[in-house]
């Protein structure tokens, strides 16, 4: 951070504004916090997003509270919530994600990973959160991690009331090791999750990155989407952007071909939560779709035929058949193209639109 000066981010994150308009993203989330970034660099993009056209910016900073009045802070610096990258454990790939059984190829035979925060906290931190009606949120990804989130909502729940946390619609980034009590606990406590689908995509299936770190049979289990959306936990997709690209088609298609079968979904799930899910994450369910009164905020994609694409072919599905009426998305069996992007407008002003093709 105290290598680049403010010329260099703001050219960084103008770069980055405008390669999200131009994939046809119109709405970014923002996890900052103290252990990501500086405040000048997270106020310095919500303020540059605010003044020029392009995809607007939705701000988290993961800064833990311990009481409603800290919550100020939070809003001075123009955040939504003290959520975000607020960070329970590490990553698999650096054997930092905390597990409740070692890893498979950890530097020692014990070793389960790193916890960062207690259930003490996270509760503090929720019932902190509800009191000040913002949103909490934590950097979650190892099962145990999941389970001192679990734990530490379950708390604030007990002493606020179960309606009160549920309403303030708090959120897990990543949650990728989840265990159907961690799903039931997720749908019971109104517990967004904020997905990256790409991450199964770059390390999923049975010798990949995730088997390598937890076995073959663990690995199977990470990043459950169908079993999500069966239990209705409100699902968000995202990128996690650099650490893997923006890519919104290409989100949709590594969620709809889940390496492991049984947590594909539907095209149309996918695309739901990456559109409607992403707007639900932040409180809005009026926005993500195009009807009258909605923000007009919209993307115009070339693409081939328009089909109705299920998580198993094997099985009829009402909604393939033509008479369903099910509307149909760009075909997005993997290896095929994705579809281009001509377009995109955001509050009713286009903010991108490809060369060649006129500005109006």
């Amino acid at each position: 951070h105290g290598s680049v000066t403010a010329a260099q981010r703001a050219e960084a994150q103008t770069a980055t504004l405008d390669r999200a308009a131009a994939l046809g993203i119109g709405s970014l989330h923002e996890c900052g916090g103290p252990l990501i970034s500086g405040e000048d660099d997270f106020t310095g993009l919500l303020a540059l997003a605010a003044r020029r056209p392009g995809p607007r910016v939705v701000g988290y900073w993961a800064e833990a509270l311990t009481s409603a009045g800290e919550a100020g802070r939070i809003r001075e610096l123009g955040a939504l919530g003290a959520a975000g990258d607020l960070f329970v454990d590490g990553s698999l790939g650096s054997h930092t994600a905390c597990l409740h059984q070692p890893y498979a190829d950890g530097p020692h035979a014990a070793h389960t990973g790193t916890a960062h925060l207690d259930a003490a906290t996270v509760t503090a931190h929720v019932i902190a959160c509800t009191e000040a009606g913002i949103q909490a949120g934590f950097h979650a990804i190892g099962d145990a991690a999941l389970t001192t989130v679990v734990a530490g909502v379950r708390a604030a729940a007990d002493k606020l009331g179960l309606a009160a946390v549920r309403a303030a619609r708090h959120r897990v980034e990543h949650a990728e090791m989840l265990t159907p009590e961690h799903i039931a606990a997720f749908a019971e406590f109104a517990l967004t999750a904020s997905v990256q689908p790409a991450f199964d995509a770059a390390w999923g299936g049975d010798d990949a990155m995730y088997a390598q770190r937890l076995g073959a049979e663990r690995a199977r289990t990470l990043n459950p989407y169908a079993a999500l959306l069966r239990a209705g936990v409100p699902l968000a997709l995202g990128s996690d952007s650099p650490v893997t690209p923006l890519d919104p088609w290409g989100t949709v298609r590594a969620a709809a071909f889940h390496r492991t079968p049984e947590h594909r979904i539907s095209v149309r799930a996918a695309f739901t939560a990456h559109t409607r899910g992403g707007w639900r994450a932040v409180g809005r369910d009026d926005a993500g779709v195009l009807v009258p009164g909605a923000p007009a905020d919209y993307a115009v994609w070339e693409a081939g035929d328009l089909v109705v694409q299920v998580p198993d072919e094997r099985v009829a599905s009402w909604s393939t058949d033509p008479r369903s009426g099910t509307p149909g998305l760009p075909d997005l069996t993997p290896g095929g193209p994705l579809p281009t992007c001509l377009r995109t407008v955001v509050g009713g002003h286009t903010v991108h639109a490809a060369p060649g093709r006129p500005n109006e």
